[in-house]
């Protein structure tokens, strides 16, 4: 992986607990009349249906190379990726702001609310672990950054969602259960409409947030900036080069190009240079085994 997270596993553990949640939270939603539990159960089947698209998206990327697509599929998974950012913020985000409104203008109280918030326990412990094994796996890739920084420099686009995902999920869990605690005590089903409301917007600012991350990744970013300062250390440390002039990285996927332009040592054997660059090129992607594609252009003291 690009980033050095296991996105699959994360996938996988997110689509585990959110269809145990979605089935928890119908049953209740039917039992008890809730609109935030109603919402929930929405968001969660959202999730499940996300995350098989963003497996869906890896598989895509992993195709070879065509002459149609020189540089593989591995850009893919931003397409999936934006997709679920889209959903997340249709289906989830909008769908939960309008049963808020819908019961604002119409409160209805709620009926067994027992199964409500027993189910919303549930589901805070399910989603908790899926929640534990997002981050056990953005842990591997973000070093010593913090999450925010992690999130923003991040090319892994199918992690940066999973991790969205859970945290909207795990705070609209905590908002439906304040929501339905606040509707028992105060007598006052408002509180469960202002729970869904606030789900709503949850769920739209964490969409929001990802889109921008994965369009940015669409357009094509190079590859994330501590990466980019460890490949340009190992060139500049290499004996066979006597300076980089330009280095130039694209994040594909998990895969990477890499296009660099150096005044090499070899300057007049072209046997010689040819065999310099291919020492180096095969350097580069042991060192750095995401490179797929190296293009390297020598220059001449003169030219510069």
């Amino acid at each position: 992986m690009a980033g050095g997270g296991d996105s699959t596993r994360a996938i996988l553990f997110a689509l585990g607990a959110n269809f145990a949640i979605a089935v928890a939270k119908g049953v209740a939603a039917f039992f008890t009349g809730s609109s935030a539990m109603l919402a929930e159960t929405v968001h969660s089947l959202a999730d499940c249906g996300n995350q098989l698209l963003l497996l869906l998206g890896l598989r895509q990327a992993k195709l070879p190379p065509s002459p149609d697509y020189p540089l593989g599929y591995g850009k893919a998974i931003y397409f999936w990726s934006f997709l679920v950012a889209v959903m997340l913020f249709t289906v989830g985000g909008m769908f939960s702001l309008y049963e808020g409104i819908h019961k604002l203008q119409h409160p209805e109280p709620l009926k067994q609310w027992w199964w409500a918030v027993g189910v919303l326990v549930f589901a805070i412990a399910a989603e908790s672990v899926s929640m534990r094994a997002c981050l056990q796996e953005v842990n591997k890739s973000r070093g010593g950054r913090t999450l925010w920084q992690w999130f923003r420099e991040s090319r892994q686009a199918e992690l940066v969602v999973i991790f969205g995902e859970d945290l909207a999920a795990l705070l609209g869990l905590v908002f439906a259960l304040a929501a339905v605690l606040l509707a028992v005590v105060t007598g006052n089903p408002l509180w469960d409409a202002i729970g869904t409301v606030a789900i709503g917007a949850l769920l739209i600012i964490v969409a929001v947030f990802v889109a921008i991350e994965v369009k940015a990744m669409l357009i094509g970013q190079s590859v994330d900036p501590a990466r980019h300062q460890q490949i340009q250390q190992f060139l500049d440390g290499r004996p066979e080069i006597n300076r980089v002039i330009s280095l130039i990285t694209l994040q594909l996927g998990n895969e990477v190009m890499v296009s660099v332009q150096a005044l090499m040592r070899e300057e007049h054997a072209a046997q010689a240079l040819i065999e310099q660059i291919n020492t180096v090129e095969r350097a580069l992607k042991q060192a750095f085994p995401e490179v797929r594609w190296s293009f390297f252009e020598p220059d001449l003291q003169a030219g510069l």
